[in-house]
């Protein structure tokens, strides 16, 4: 049998995988480690005063109040909605579970503008349930409310996708052994299903509170960019930037920066934990 039929990718030459590390490394810095650094550098053009200004300027903080209510509100639903969805669809047959799994996937393939627009045709004035909200005094677009729903539809993925596959993967024997032991269908969930994913949970929460911080298509849409009411972060850096405030939008735009690394240690500080629990429940008994 021909060795080289069966060698192992490291094997090749030692210049070709300096070439690919180094396109890797290039490539990290143009598009990474360059706008981190530009975006820092802006913050702190002008001394560490200026930029303590710019983010307990009203405006400013009441953006960041905004986006951590909203975050607050959308991410517990998104986890109720992904616990609720991949428990059934993992552990359950039922009819239109392939339609579910669409469904779920939609916010990823619909522009998020899209999904903003869609709020606005459904409780804006002219939209289908406009005439009866405004008849009872009940507004949604341009308000607080509308920025957590459409928030909440373009995150609601994120936690379903990581457990979908995770329980899918841990199979139905312990429920079944649970419930065959006398343990009610919520106790199993509690006591079996939930502790089992519980990696894959925090996982997908701090992908859903990231996205929730950071979205700009849906919210500016149905916001109406009111300074000091409906401006979340995002919104709050193109108003100071459109304004030619541009060290006060970069000092809010390294908060987010700040999140994004946070939210990157986060993830991997998960990963590597759920790996360990993963080699140590897969480890025989001696």
């Amino acid at each position: 049998m021909d060795s080289q039929a069966h060698s192992p990718a490291t094997s090749e030459p030692a210049g070709v995988r300096r070439l690919l590390i180094g396109v890797a490394l290039v490539f990290l810095a143009v598009f990474l480690v360059l706008p981190l650094v530009a975006v820092f550098a802006k913050a702190f053009e002008n001394g560490v005063l200026p930029y303590l200004q710019a983010i307990v300027e009203p405006d400013t903080l009441d953006a960041i109040r905004l986006t951590l209510l909203t975050a607050a509100i959308a991410v517990p639903l998104n986890v109720l909605f992904g616990l609720s969805a991949s428990w059934a669809i993992a552990k359950f047959d039922f009819v239109g579970k392939n339609f579910l799994i669409t469904l779920i996937d939609l916010p990823f393939s619909v522009s998020p503008v899209i999904s903003g627009m869609v709020f606005v045709l459904l409780f804006g004035a002219q939209g289908l349930l406009g005439p009866w909200l405004i008849e009872h005094d009940i507004r949604i677009i341009f308000t607080p409310i509308g920025i957590v729903l459409a928030t909440t539809f373009v995150t609601f993925p994120f936690v379903a996708r990581e457990l979908i596959p995770l329980m899918e993967a841990q199979g139905r024997e312990e429920e079944e052994a649970a419930i065959t032991l006398g343990a009610g269908g919520l106790r199993t969930f509690l006591k079996v299903t939930l502790p089992n994913a519980k990696w894959g949970l925090l996982y997908g929460v701090i992908l859903c509170n990231a996205r929730a911080m950071g979205e700009f298509g849906a919210v500016s849409v149905v916001s109406g960019h009111i300074r000091g009411l409906t401006n979340t972060m995002p919104l709050q850096i193109e108003v100071l930037y459109n304004d030619h405030k541009f060290v006060a939008a970069f000092a809010v735009a390294s908060l987010l920066t700040l999140l994004a690394l946070a939210t990157l240690a986060a993830k991997s500080v998960v990963e590597w934990k759920s790996r360990r629990a993963f080699r140590f429940d897969v480890t025989p008994d001696p």
